[in-house]
């Protein structure tokens, strides 16, 4: 895309929070295509992902980034260096708050951060949907105004849509002007295969509930094009542990082929025509440790 216009804005804006803000949901519904896994567990975002909003007055580029915690394995200190580099590299930073859930030590590092990057900052008040009254949001409200002066502060429902046309109109104002960075019928910068797996791995995090902790990871091995209409796709699941692969398998092979219905219904829409997905189950023994496994998972140090 190209334009002549002088007030034309376009640039980078990082999306942080804590885990389960809604950051990854913001994403999906400003870009208006499912290109980052959402679920209701943390740390469901592992590396940084671009989704690309384009309007005749600017471009937005956002840069989805993993939940802030605490780092221990090097799967979650590569994960909070996303969050660094983000910062650092991006031309305003949009912190989520969950306004559902009271203030805790993991907002005031958030707040840390975005103090330290010294770069414009819009603080969105995400899940407002979720509080009966309103009123309850001005307590909030009066605490992140104390603390740090903000371009705006937005209340808004992510899953819903609230108030995301006057957010994409307040992102753009605080853009510089400039060219477009990316042509207008660009959405992401993931490949598809990435986006597969991620859709695979979203699946299992859904039908394993509770049952199964943060130690999947699935990987795209294969990609066949077989004709225009219709694509052959093998995707490999890795756990740390015998008993987690049982899990994912289920009885008699049920929660495995329930996983591949329903990522494969996905997968088809995300392509526009029919595939055939093969998932298998794979045991890599702390994967999350090792330095190869994660860069062919894309998650770079």
């Amino acid at each position: 895309m190209s334009t002549n216009q002088s007030d034309f804005h376009a640039g980078y804006v990082a999306l942080i929070g804590r885990p389960n803000a809604g950051k990854s949901t913001l994403l999906n519904r400003l870009v208006g295509e499912k290109i980052a896994a959402v679920s209701n567990k943390p740390q469901t975002t592992r590396f940084k992902i671009l989704g690309i909003v384009t309007r005749p007055d600017g471009q937005i580029v956002l840069v989805d980034t993993p939940g802030v915690h605490k780092p221990g394995y090097e799967l979650n200190r590569r994960m909070m260096a996303a969050v660094h580099d983000a910062l650092l590299s991006v031309d305003l930073v949009c912190v989520i708050r969950d306004a559902s859930v009271s203030t805790g030590n993991g907002d005031r590092f958030v707040l840390d951060l975005v103090k330290q990057s010294e770069k414009p900052a819009l603080l969105l008040l995400n899940k407002s949907d979720k509080l009966k009254e309103k009123s309850k949001l001005l307590p909030l409200l009066e605490w992140y105004q104390a603390q740090h002066e903000w371009q705006a502060i937005i209340p808004v429902s992510a899953l819903k849509g609230d108030q995301l046309d006057q957010l994409l109109s307040e992102m753009i104002h605080a853009l510089p002007e400039s060219e477009p960075i990316f042509a207008d019928d660009e959405l992401t910068d993931q490949p598809l295969r990435a986006i597969v797996a991620e859709i695979v791995r979203e699946k299992i995090l859904e039908s394993t509930g509770e049952e199964l902790p943060y130690v999947t990871a699935v990987v795209t091995e294969k990609w066949e094009e077989v004709r225009a209409d219709f694509t052959r796709i093998y995707c490999t699941i890795i756990v740390e542990r015998e008993s987690q692969k049982k899990i994912i398998i289920g009885h008699g092979a049920q929660q495995l082929k329930q996983v591949g219905i329903r990522a494969r219904h996905e997968i088809e829409k995300l392509l526009g025509h029919r595939c055939h997905l093969e998932l298998f189950v794979k045991v890599e023994a702390d994967w999350r440790e090792r330095d190869h496994l994660l860069d062919e998972m894309g998650i770079r140090s």
